[in-house]
């Protein structure tokens, strides 16, 4: 485990290091995630080699959680960065999951010395529409307030909506952090997260579960280089869903392999 200053108040960012070869490759989990969800796709053969750092976003998993920490994308992006130049990681490609990819894309965007490739996963890409009961970011952030969501919305409530699976990572981060995140998330960026990605001129690809019937705006990403990957049999958490799939896509986005 390893750790870097990333705030003018000494809050700490932590992360599991792989050991391997240059560039290295940075994991960046999603809302209410943790870095341990891309252990077993870093490890995988299609993707094991490379220095790999597997990150816990500041607010979550065993990150510090400051309650003074704003969490918006542009300071997550801030957060990140701050870790990466510790770390020595310019450069480096990155691969984000759901919120993680946007935060990912913000980085990108505001520092481009530190990111040589992208892959998001399954990311967002447009602002969300908050609305208390929704499932995801946007069902966090339909809270009447931060104190309402921390009073009445964490713990149980938030674990029934959001089933086992989700809230077994998402209790060990804070409750602000996962509010303010998820408000960050439904407000998105300036430009937009799809603008950035379309902006972009790095190499990048978006993955996605093959059975995303809400999935759109793929043939305008084609259009400007974006690499669009489908993998079969998983859901929303595609690299835990299936392993073999997801790590055999994005192996082959950062090989540049075609097809």
């Amino acid at each position: 485990m390893r750790e870097a200053v990333v705030t003018s108040g000494g809050d700490r960012m932590r992360w599991v290091e792989l050991p391997g070869e240059e560039p290295c490759r940075v994991y960046v989990h999603g809302l209410g995630g943790v870095s341990g969800m891309f252990v077993e796709a870093a490890a995988h053969p299609a993707l094991a080699g490379r220095r790999s750092l597997l990150v816990d976003l500041l607010g979550f998993g065993v990150s510090d959680r400051p309650d003074d920490f704003a969490y918006g994308l542009d300071d997550h992006a801030e957060a990140l960065a701050a870790l990466l130049r510790e770390a020595g990681a310019a450069g480096a490609e990155v691969v984000g999951h759901s919120m993680g990819g946007a935060v990912a894309l913000v980085l990108a965007e505001r520092c481009p010395e530190l990111v040589s490739k992208l892959v998001l996963v399954h990311a967002n890409l447009d602002a969300i529409t908050p609305a208390k009961g929704a499932p995801g970011s946007g069902g966090i952030a339909g809270y009447g307030s931060e104190e309402e969501f921390v009073s009445t919305g964490w713990g149980e409530e938030v674990r029934a909506s959001a089933g086992e699976t989700w809230w077994s990572t998402m209790k060990t981060a804070g409750a602000r952090a996962v509010y303010r995140s998820a408000v960050g998330l439904t407000r998105g960026s300036e430009p937009v997260m799809r603008e950035l990605l379309l902006g972009l001129k790095i190499p990048r690809a978006y993955v996605l579960p093959e059975g995303d019937a809400e999935f759109r705006g793929g043939e305008e990403l084609v259009a400007a280089g974006v690499r669009v990957v489908a993998v079969p049999d998983c859901g929303h958490n595609v690299m835990t869903d299936n392993v073999d799939g997801f790590a055999r896509a994005a192996a082959a986005v950062l090989e540049g392999e075609d097809g």
